[in-house]
Order: C-alpha cells, then sequence, then structure tokens
C-alpha cells in the first residue's frame, strides 16, 4: 500500500502527529536535561586547555629569545673586553698623543657598551625569572585542568551510557514520525518550538488557556480549536494550540455544587379546646 502524502492529511491528525512528536521530544529534553550542563562543561574545559597550550607555547617562546639575547649580551661584553685589552696594548706602542686620546676614547665607549650590556643582562635575568614562574603556573594550571576534564568527560559518558538507548529510540521514533508532517508545518513547528523557553511548540488548552503561557483563550477560539478544521496558534505566544480530547488529556470537571433540598415550613395546629 502506497504511504499517504503529508499534505493529504486532515487538520485533526496533522495536530495529533505534531502532538505525539512533541511528546517525543520533550523526552530528549528530558534525557539532555539530565545531562544538565555537563556537555558544556566539557566544551569549555577543552576551549580552556587549548588556551593554556597556546599561552604555555608562548612564553616558552618569549623565554628562549630572552635566553637567546642574553647569551648575545655576553658575547658582546667578551668581544668589548678584548677590544680593550688590545687598546690598551696599543697606548704602549704609540708616540702620539692624539692617538693615545682616540684610543681611550674607543676604551671609554666599550666600557659604556660593557655597562650597558651588564645591565640588559640583570634585566633580562629578572623576566627570565618571572617567565619561568608564569610558565610553571601555566603547567599546573593545564595539568588540573585536563584532570577536571577527564572527570567530566567519565561522568557525562556514563550518562550518555545510561540514556544512549533510550534517546535513539525515541530520536528513530521521532524521524519517522516527521515523515508524516508536511515540511512547511513541520519547519513551523520546529521555530516555534526553538524560539519557546520550554520546548513546547504545541500545547492543548488547559482550565480555559494555553498551556504555553496561561493566557486565557476566548470561548470562540476554544470552540475554533474543538473543531480541529484549521491550524489556530496562540495569540500570544503563537504556539499550535490543540483541545485536550486530541492530546488524550482527560480535563478535571468542576465539582458541581450539592443540591439541598428545600424543607416546607410545618405550622403547627391549634389545639380544640
Amino acid at each position: 500500500m502506497a504511504k499517504k502524502d503529508p499534505s493529504e492529511y486532515t487538520v485533526e491528525e496533522k495536530l495529533k502527529s505534531l502532538y505525539q512528536l512533541q511528546t517525543i521530544l520533550s523526552e530528549i529534553d528530558k534525557i539532555k536535561i539530565l545531562r544538565g550542563e555537563l556537555p558544556l562543561e566539557v566544551k569549555d574545559l577543552e576551549d580552556e586547555i587549548i588556551g593554556l597550550g597556546t599561552r604555555i607555547e608562548n612564553i616558552a617562546n618569549d623565554i628562549k629569545a630572552n635566553r637567546e639575547a642574553i647569551t648575545g649580551y655576553k658575547a658582546e661584553i667578551e668581544q668589548a673586553k678584548q677590544s680593550i685589552a688590545k687598546y690598551t696594548e696599543d697606548q704602549n706602542h704609540i708616540h702620539n698623543s692624539r692617538e693615545f686620546d682616540l684610543l681611550n676614547k674607543e676604551i671609554e665607549y666599550k666600557n659604556l657598551v660593557i655597562e650597558h650590556d651588564e645591565k640588559k643582562i640583570r634585566e633580562a635575568q629578572n623576566l627570565d625569572k618571572q617567565k619561568s614562574e608564569e610558565l610553571a603556573k601555566a603547567k599546573e594550571a593545564l595539568d588540573e585542568r585536563k584532570k577536571d576534564l577527564e572527570l567530566k568527560k567519565a561522568e557525562l559518558e556514563e550518562i550518555v551510557t545510561e540514556t544512549k538507548q533510550e534517546e535513539e529510540k525515541l530520536r528513530e521514533q521521532a524521524r519517522n514520525l516527521e515523515l508524516t508532517i508536511e515540511p512547511r508545518l513541520l519547519t513551523s513547528f520546529k521555530r516555534i518550538r526553538k524560539n519557546s523557553r520550554n520546548g513546547l511548540g504545541i500545547v492543548y488548552v488547559q482550565r480555559d488557556a494555553c498551556a504555553g503561557c496561561f493566557s486565557k483563550i476566548p470561548p470562540q477560539r476554544q470552540m475554533d480549536i474543538r473543531m480541529r478544521k484549521k491550524i489556530i496558534v496562540c495569540e500570544n505566544c503563537g504556539r499550535i494550540m490543540i483541545d485536550p480530547e486530541l492530546a488524550g488529556i482527560k480535563e478535571d470537571k468542576p465539582a458541581e455544587a450539592p443540591t439541598t433540598k428545600r424543607r416546607g415550613i410545618r405550622r403547627a395546629t391549634p389545639k380544640s379546646e
């Protein structure tokens, strides 16, 4: 037998399918609530670990560059010392005061270079100490986050394992049910459901009000909903409306006021003398 085209279903059949789909999706939502914020916590920890890894790499690069600078300063100091020794030796073999003064200025300049480089080395060594402490703290934080991630993943895996079979079954039911709903109506339902706080895209009338936003529904609109001739949405929240009977909900009827029989007043008959 050929499958019925979704557009050929009556409004009543469409509403019933939508409500069944909502029921299944609500069960899936409950499973997600059971998992709580764990998936988000896992994602946050993974992002934080990536960030810490990048920070550690940057600090390590800074330390490497800083130590290379120290090596360069030390080599420059050694070269300046050698130049000073040479200029001092040369001063002993000249007979011209002008050349002596020039060599003396070179020696003074090289001493300034040494003084400058020694200062730069001290600053670089202090920076190296600071960066090394930062690196140690970042590595410690990384280790802690990795341990936290392992625990969260294990906790999440345990919950997922417990609910996976049930969730897959529900999702399969939802997929099959979606095939019986015309695409345009299904798209509208999913949009409404996405925008609603509690994930309800279709609700029934409950005590003359929308079960989604609890706004009062006029009697005539309730009558239209019960007629099941067209898709009707709540004027306040935009959710699709369905009557309780079609949703399989038994409404509590208000208790009738007890009727009391009116007792007649019996008049006393006068006694004959």
